[in-house]
């Protein structure tokens, strides 16, 4: 029986090496965010739930000084190292220095499973994003608070409490800068600001 050939050898690698790849990313859809463990909210969502609807926030943009690509890729890579090291939340007092330090293991960890223009790509998007070096970094930043304070008006929905989670919204006040966003965010505390009045201006029973 003849050998397999050196290049075989190499795809069959390849092969393996991006299945636990792809298995190690997986893991993120069990990550649950920590912010909504902490406040006892039911059935939280995972880290991966946050990613995708960053990514379809920044594919819905319609800021032309943006490369809306980038936007995407972006938002897909920001959080991966969590599938490695969890959602390191604010509460959990770890240094910022620190997390970065994690982070970084991880992703050069995830990274050096894929082959070398994967690898660099993958890497550079994380790095990007964690050294805010771009318009597109500063604006996917921005979808990550407001896909947050999204999710934290839809858990008040859900649990029929509307003001419950107002500490998410503190967190983000004046961090919004880009135009898009800030109409959008405008529009959800308005519709979220009539849902608190209307309960409290229900009769009491």
């Amino acid at each position: 029986m003849a050998s397999a050939s050196p290049a075989a050898t190499m795809s069959g690698r390849g092969a393996r090496n991006l299945l636990q790849f792809l298995r190690l990313v997986g893991q993120l859809k069990r990550v649950p965010r920590t912010g909504w463990v902490y406040r006892n909210v039911q059935k939280p969502e995972s880290v991966s739930d946050h990613m995708y609807r960053m990514a379809v926030m920044a594919l819905v943009t319609k800021d032309e000084h943006l490369n809306k690509d980038r936007c995407v890729r972006l938002a897909l890579v920001h959080d991966m190292a969590e599938c490695i090291v969890g959602d390191i939340a604010p509460a959990d007092n770890v240094p910022k220095e620190e997390k970065h330090r994690r982070e970084e293991e991880a992703m050069k960890q995830l990274t050096q499973l894929l082959p070398g223009d994967l690898q660099k790509e993958l890497y550079e998007l994380w790095e990007e994003y964690e050294t805010q070096s771009s318009a597109e970094a500063k604006f996917v930043k921005q979808l990550d608070q407001c896909e947050m304070i999204l999710q934290a008006s839809e858990y008040e929905d859900l649990e029929n409490k509307p003001g419950r989670l107002q500490d998410f919204y503190d967190s983000t006040a004046g961090k919004f800068s880009h135009p898009e966003i800030v109409q959008l965010v405008s529009e959800l505390k308005a519709e979220r600001n009539a849902n608190i009045a209307g309960v409290a201006s229900e009769p009491r029973s």
